[in-house]
């Protein structure tokens, strides 16, 4: 192998790497809006397993979101836009209600986790 051929070879290598790494704390895609006292929050989680999916909610008043994915046995892999690992901080745009019911969801790739807003409070209109 000719040292350009090597020098090619790690430099692609090394992209690779960091490109996954990239992808690995930018991704996954997260939506948030408020509505009806609660903050909703949608991640695109597509290929995860239900129970490979772990959040927290932090008194700093952040959501974390941890996924991983387990691939197939065998052969060579080339991950190149589907991580096999995901580890997201979000911080939260408004205060939620401490010790509150948090639900999560997941149907067909999208988490959608629904958190009460504290000091929120729905008026009816007469």
């Amino acid at each position: 192998m000719s040292l350009t051929s090597y020098v090619k070879k790690e430099i692609s290598k090394k992209i690779e790497e960091l490109s996954r790494s990239f992808y690995e704390n930018v991704l996954p895609p997260v939506d948030i809006y408020e509505e009806g006292g609660y903050l909703n929050i949608d991640v695109d989680l597509p290929g995860f397993q239900k129970d490979k999916i772990h959040l927290r909610l932090t008194s700093s008043n952040e959501i974390v979101i941890e996924a991983e994915r387990e691939l197939p046995e065998g052969g060579v892999k080339y991950l190149t836009q589907r991580p096999k690992r995901l580890s997201r901080v979000v911080r939260l745009p408004v205060a939620v209600k401490k010790d509150s019911q948090v639900t999560a969801k997941y149907e067909n790739g999208v988490l959608h986790i629904s958190i009460p807003v504290e000091g929120t409070i729905t008026i009816k209109i007469e």
